[in-house]
């Protein structure tokens, strides 16, 4: 990929991007604000957020604007995970391991290769799609609840020009700032925790596999105190479980 020079008044309204305060903090994912303003940088149909999980084949939050106009989210789901595997484009991240590019389709394929694909019949060309750019953003494991679990951002167009030079350069510059952005809007999802010492040191020993009874003896109390101290915590942290009591309790790790 060659350098391409970005504009002054281009960085200007970055800036504003980024800077920006945002009080529409969805239940996961971007403020639908951060998306709209991304869709006035980048000429583009449609803009999507999700979040995937390429190891169970999960898509465990999405979002698009527009909307997908009544389509049936799961409908889609099940058609991006149909051709998942086999697709060079969307499996780059993994793949390559290589989170910080940004892709498209035209990167991977010919025009006559793209249209003779599956995934192109059975989605794309459904939907008047034909270009896509692609953006990724890492998911600590203490967040996602695994390995494999990413954050994509795509835009699409329908048929003309595809994506430019120009496009992947914003994208380049933006990537840290979004995935900022994402850190911020997890925070104020999760406002700071209210636990005792007590709490975190039964926590990190939870974190490392231990059973109630090994805590009971590492801390020196019953196995029942144990039991109560893990009801607090779930009740604090509004969880039910153990794995899902050190995800939201250990997420901050992730910066």
């Amino acid at each position: 990929m060659s350098a391409v020079a970005v504009r002054q008044p281009d960085l200007r309204t970055l800036a504003g991007m980024i800077t920006a305060e945002r009080a529409d903090i969805p239940p996961a994912g971007l403020p639908l604000s951060l998306l709209s303003d991304l869709m006035s940088q980048i000429r583009c149909d449609t803009v999507s957020c999700a979040g995937l999980d390429s190891n169970r084949r999960q898509t465990w939050f999405s979002q698009a604007i527009p909307d997908h106009d009544g389509t049936s989210q799961q409908s889609v789901d099940e058609e991006h995970w149909e051709h998942y595997s086999q697709d060079p484009f969307d499996t780059y991240p993994e793949r390559t391991g290589d989170l910080r590019s940004i892709v498209k389709i035209s990167d991977f394929y010919s025009a006559r290769q793209w249209h003779a694909t599956g995934v192109y019949h059975d989605h794309y060309r459904r939907y008047g799609l034909e270009h896509e750019l692609q953006l990724c953003l890492p998911v600590a494991p203490e967040q996602a609840g695994g390995r494999g679990r990413t954050v994509r951002l795509w835009f699409t167009r329908g048929p003309g020009p595809d994506f430019s030079e120009r496009d992947r350069a914003l994208l380049t510059l933006l990537r840290p700032h979004l995935h900022q952005a994402y850190l911020d809007a997890e925070r104020r999802r999760c406002p700071v925790l209210q636990l005792t010492p007590r709490h975190w040191d039964l926590l990190h020993l939870v974190a490392d596999g231990h059973t109630n009874a090994q805590i009971g003896r590492r801390l020196g109390i019953t196995e029942g105190t144990v039991r109560k101290h893990l009801e607090n915590i779930y009740t604090r942290l509004q969880v039910s479980s153990r794995t899902a009591a050190i995800t939201r309790a250990f997420q901050d790790r992730m910066t």
